[in-house]
């Protein structure tokens, strides 16, 4: 009997020294785990950091726009260079300086025209020289680009050309000109054919 209680309580013993030893090494291997846990988050913040930052300042990083294809694009047909625009400054309130636009019909707009950009289906047309229009635009968000220009009917000539991963700032004047082509073989060879406007998405 007394060997049996012995024996009884050794194992309670054993068994309660046991459950203390894996509490312990538990409370250890937490500990442990949160510090190489925070340890690794804060390697891995500046990394992540710089990666943020670096996709700011180079939104060609994350272009998806499809490659151009066909070999190279197509040579720009105007060489012009076009410098990059000021800084965006919004006009003062208040009226228009040139008044309100007032036409004896309404505008009517043709049907959309899409091209292969470098197609150029229209003869050229030597319009007078312009101030080519500034652009505050994503370049890298540009999938298609829709130039409109306008007779002196106010009748519109819209076309819309495919943007492709390096579409920018030069690859415009090519487009504006496709539409002033268009508004002047369409009109009738209109000579106050004019670049409307120019968006993009």
């Amino acid at each position: 009997m007394k060997l049996t209680a012995s024996l009884l309580l050794s194992l309670v013993w054993v068994t309660a020294s046991t459950a203390r030893a894996e509490e312990h090494r538990g409370d250890h291997r937490d500990e442990r785990h949160e510090e190489h846990h925070d340890e690794h988050h804060e390697e891995h913040r500046p990394d992540q950091r710089a990666e943020q930052h670096h996709d700011e300042h180079h939104p060609d990083a994350r272009d998806e726009r499809p490659e151009w294809r066909g070999g190279p694009p197509p040579q720009v047909r105007n060489a012009e260079r076009r410098p990059e625009p000021p800084r965006w400054q919004p006009h003062p309130g208040g009226a228009h300086p040139h008044g309100p636009m007032v036409r004896p019909h309404a505008v009517r707009v043709l049907r959309p025209t899409v091209i292969r950009y470098g197609a150029h289906q229209w003869r050229h047309w030597e319009h007078p020289a312009f101030s080519r229009p500034a652009y505050y635009w994503d370049w890298h968000n540009v999938r298609q680009v829709t130039c409109v220009a306008e007779d002196s009917y106010g009748d519109q000539y819209p076309v819309t050309e495919d943007a492709w991963r390096g579409f920018a700032l030069t690859n415009m004047s090519d487009v504006e000109d496709d539409a002033l082509d268009r508004c002047y073989q369409e009109s009738g060879g209109d000579p106050s054919c004019y670049l409307a406007t120019c968006s993009h998405f």
